[in-house]
């Protein structure tokens, strides 16, 4: 059965209308999970209604981009409960997302209602795989926050716990559902910008600045670095700290639970195929003339910028002739860009995130990985993780690395 969902990987195009109103109305006729029996037609009969559950942390990590309210509005979905050591951000959790009942823990939770859809919502990802394994080793399918997880083996265990049990892994990297950076793709393969020879990618480099702006940020922008150009085939880097290089001794906790970062001013060079190089740099000096934190795709006859949101803002570059004067090019929004008049509602990360469930949803029923799957987030850790080994080491990281552990962990 095809997909009839849209995303970068080529299924077709629907219109903003479609994507507010969800691109997939999943019916309970649709025997989605673990074998059930096929229900009624009627899609309002409670028995046809799949169960959901959300896990959160209310103070670390809370609930993300509103991933506790993903599965609010489909009427063949049921959010049986919420689990929140806190009681009351627990509270206030299941009363947005219409939740049944209410956990401390979120492995009674999972034992007790036997979910078959699981949103692991906080941000932070100290419990990332114990949650998801939990979730995974309880039949269920899988929606996490990104970052996927801290190490490669982590996710490395995800991913086969997963495909063992037939279940469906996918990450909130919801830029590449965004049907302008979908038509896009069509028109860079349709020679918009001529051979692709670079992407020159860049951090907010706010007060987070180096390690904390590449794990935070970073995981999205390699995420569509990888749907461009290929997955990496290996990286050099440069990271300092206070102007020298780093060593394993700088490594500090982030600001919120999201593993070990070091670094204040980061560079690092990837090697992708068909000979296009990408650069990724994060450095507070910089953020007065990079501007909006994003990708700059650089082609043999144009060069595309794209300027990262949920809905990124896309602009082409119009170079001038040199003359005395000097030469002016001008950046200009692209015109074929369809979401070029949508309204702030259309493109914040509720539209967004909804794109992704549907997409999710449609992936378990066919059979086939998410867009945004657990193996596309762990290319993008992987991408954060090499900068850090080929830093330490001064030497080439060939990709995928065979160290799996996080290189600023002895």
């Amino acid at each position: 059965m095809k997909s009839n969902l849209s995303s970068i990987e080529g299924f077709p195009e629907k219109n903003r209308r479609d994507f507010l109103k969800g691109s997939i109305c999943l019916v309970a006729g649709a025997s989605l999970i673990r074998g059930e029996n096929r229900a009624a037609d009627n899609p309002g009969r409670t028995s046809a209604k799949l169960k959901a559950a959300v896990i959160g942390h209310t103070g670390k990590g809370d609930y993300g981009h509103g991933h506790e309210l993903i599965f609010n509005d489909y009427p063949n979905i049921e959010v049986v409960a919420v689990a929140d050591p806190v009681a009351a951000g627990r509270a206030k959790a299941a009363e947005r997302c219409r939740a049944a009942r209410q956990y401390a823990s979120y492995r009674e939770m999972l034992d007790k209602e036997k979910p078959q859809l699981v949103s692991v919502a906080l941000r932070t990802t100290d419990q990332h795989h114990a949650m998801i394994k939990a979730a995974l080793q309880a039949g269920a399918h899988v929606y996490s926050e990104k970052p996927f997880t801290q190490t490669l083996a982590e996710a490395d265990d995800l991913l086969a716990t997963a495909d063992k049990a037939g279940l469906r892994i996918v990450v909130a990297h919801q830029m590449p559902y965004a049907p302008n950076v979908q038509k896009l793709k069509k028109a860079l393969a349709a020679g918009l910008i001529g051979e692709l020879l670079e992407i020159r990618a860049h951090g907010k480099q706010d007060n987070r600045a180096g390690g904390e702006d590449m794990i935070v940020l970073g995981t999205h922008l390699f995420d569509l670095i990888c749907r461009f150009a290929g997955d990496p085939l290996w990286c050099t880097a440069r990271v300092q700290q206070k102007g020298r290089d780093i060593t394993r001794n700088d490594a500090h906790p982030a600001t919120e639970n999201i593993g070990p970062i070091a670094g204040d001013e980061i560079h690092a060079n990837f090697a992708c195929p068909a000979g296009v190089n990408v650069t990724f740099t994060s450095r507070a000096k910089n953020r007065q003339t990079a501007g909006l934190w994003g990708l700059e795709l650089i082609g043999s006859k144009g060069a595309v910028k794209i300027l990262t949101e949920a809905i990124p803002k896309i602009y082409l570059l119009k170079s001038g002739d040199w003359t005395a004067q000097g030469r002016t090019n001008e950046w200009y929004p692209w015109p074929e860009d369809p979401t070029l008049n949508w309204s702030t509602a259309e493109k914040s990360f509720g539209p967004s995130n909804r794109r992704l469930v549907d997409d999710w949803l449609d992936a378990i029923r066919t059979n086939r990985d998410p867009v945004s799957s657990g193996r596309s987030a762990t290319k993008a850790l992987e991408m954060v993780l090499a900068v850090y080994e080929a830093a330490l080491t001064g030497r080439r990281v060939a990709m995928p690395m065979t160290k799996r552990t996080h290189p600023l962990e002895a």
